[in-house]
């Protein structure tokens, strides 16, 4: 079996993590170029990898034959029109999260992949973290009887730069936080969401009302056969990059998630301490690397990618939701959402 050809097109933080387990952690992928319109960055990681090609956009990498599959790892305005390019010139494609920023942009995203014979698969990459992973055995194998409650909490240490919210080119707190939750709710309790509740606010973050965002929230959850779930996500929780979740089911309950990196404890007269988990790099490390083992191991042995693109867009409708939600100030069912099934 030969090797798979990759190219990487966005290399910020994540893009740049992806090119980094391609080129040394993944031996059955071949790292062959970087697209990103900062070509400085792009020419420093291309170095660091020693990574011949490098170019501003997507379109250079389209027509080549020894490019089987594209990472796309841009801001979230550009993934939909990304994955449509890709498509079309019969590319698989990862893509990361969220697959577009309204249900339109997802659809034609998906009608461009199904028209192309190709194969997407979605970032959502919680799935592949080992805790996550070996929980979904247990509740499959039914250890904990029907799940009933779901609970799951992200908060990050520090919000990112302001610059990211004026560039107009990401989702808000739903679509770039809390949809991890979103697709983890789904996932680990078998069911879809039916319908969501929202509070959230701007008390730390004030400057965010301007770009329409929120720096806290809680989403209720209910599931369609009436399960229930709450979703708390938090911009600046100054301690560390906090990720937990619990399944409470009708015959036990499971808890995933850590606060402590290292299995250390300081005892001194001041008192007792610990590290903590400071970047969601850190924390969901193995996460990511199997992830884009998997996707490789997918294209090269001709199989479905384990989450799909349908994967994505239900999981982009909870958050697209959940934010409708926050500015109506009611409840929202996910038929209300313009093609989603009734």
């Amino acid at each position: 079996m030969g090797k798979l050809g990759v190219a990487v097109v966005g290399v910020g933080a994540m893009g740049r993590r992806h090119a980094e387990n391609l080129r040394r952690t993944i031996p059955q992928a071949k790292l062959l170029a970087l697209a990103d319109p900062d070509q400085d960055r792009a020419r420093r990681l291309a170095a660091e990898l020693e990574i011949k090609d490098c170019t501003d956009s997507i379109e250079p990498l389209l027509d080549r034959k020894d490019i089987q599959a594209i990472v796309i790892a841009s801001p979230a305005k550009f993934h939909a029109p990304a994955i449509q390019a890709a498509a079309a010139a019969g590319k698989d494609i990862l893509c990361e999260k969220p697959l577009g920023l309204t249900l339109a942009e997802a659809d034609a995203a998906l009608a461009a992949v199904a028209k192309a014979g190709v194969r997407l698969q979605v970032g959502h990459m919680r799935r592949y973290d080992p805790g996550y992973a070996a929980a979904m055995k247990r509740i499959e194998a039914g250890e904990i009887g029907e799940p009933l409650i779901f609970k799951s909490i992200g908060r990050d240490r520090e919000p990112p730069p302001l610059s990211y919210f004026q560039a107009g080119l990401n989702g808000t707190l739903f679509l770039d936080s809390s949809i991890h939750d979103f697709d983890l709710a789904r996932w680990l309790m078998r069911d879809e969401v039916a319908e969501v509740q929202t509070f959230a606010g701007t008390l730390l973050l004030p400057e965010l009302k301007q770009f329409g965002d929120v720096d806290s929230s809680v989403v209720n959850l209910r599931f369609s056969r009436g399960a229930i779930g709450n979703v708390e996500s938090f911009r600046q929780a100054r301690y560390g990059y906090d990720i937990r979740t619990e399944i409470v089911g009708s015959k036990g309950t499971l808890t995933v998630g850590y606060l402590r990196q290292t299995p250390q404890l300081v005892l001194t007269e001041a008192g007792a301490s610990h590290d903590v988990v400071d970047h969601y790099l850190v924390r969901f490390a193995d996460a990511y690397q199997n992830q884009l083992q998997d996707f490789v191991e997918t294209i090269l042995a001709d199989r479905p990618p384990r989450v799909t693109g349908h994967d994505g867009r239900q999981a982009l409708a909870v958050a697209l939701a959940a934010e409708r939600s926050y500015r109506e100030s009611r409840p929202v069912s996910l038929k209300e959402l313009a093609g989603n099934p009734a």
